[in-house]
């Protein structure tokens, strides 16, 4: 999984602003449930995106560091856009439109593996109401069904319970341990390795 995006949020790095111009119509979702739309993500969903990552501070830490200012932001959401590995999700509540969550597909490696990586989360007010539970499930029938993976990943820290919890009720199970895995708040973090294959996924009905 690559360093500078990790389950439990995306990078701090800062990158130039960015001028998005007229703001274009948000695009179409890629998946819908019941009470969540999947949609990808742009560079002119910044404002929004980084105002609900302040608001979420206290929800995500010491976890999730999502990017909170618009040169982070501009970063985390070009390369999502930009690299051909790579692909960001938005989540939004159908009932109300509010902005609940994302997800993001890290190393998306084809060929004979046809592998990624999953990292996600929450925003404050949306957590707990089973949408990200909802929006997983739209995210892994998307990347199995239509972009062809046949293999998933989720690597979390082991004290991040509301994580591992996603992942279990979406089916992924337990692979591996992995001792300091990635570098998140100034230190080498352990991590679990939780994993959903598209034979788990049809087993499960």
């Amino acid at each position: 999984m690559n360093r500078d995006t990790v389950t439990e949020g995306g990078p701090t790095d800062p990158g130039g602003p960015t001028d998005h111009g007229p703001r274009r119509p948000a695009p179409a979702p890629v998946a819908e449930g019941e009470h969540t739309t999947l949609r990808p993500l742009t560079l002119a969903d910044g404002t929004e995106f980084t105002a609900r990552a302040r608001e979420s501070r206290e929800l995500h830490q010491p976890w999730l560091f999502p990017p909170a200012d618009a040169r982070a932001y501009a970063v985390w959401a070009g390369r999502l856009i930009g690299d051909e590995d790579r692909a960001g999700y938005l989540v939004h509540e159908r009932a109300t439109g509010a902005l609940a969550g994302y997800v993001a597909v890290n190393n998306i490696v084809g060929g004979a593996f046809r592998c990624g990586a999953l990292g996600y989360g929450a925003f404050a007010g949306c957590e707990g109401r089973g949408l990200m539970s909802e929006a997983l499930g739209l995210v892994v029938a998307h990347t199995m069904d239509t972009l062809g993976l046949h293999r998933l990943e989720i690597n979390v820290q082991p004290g991040n319970t509301p994580s591992i919890a996603l992942a279990r009720r979406a089916g992924f199970r337990l692979e591996g341990f992995s001792p300091d895995f990635l570098f998140i708040d100034g230190a080498w973090r352990d991590h679990e390795r939780w994993a959903l294959t598209q034979e788990m996924r049809e087993a499960a009905g």
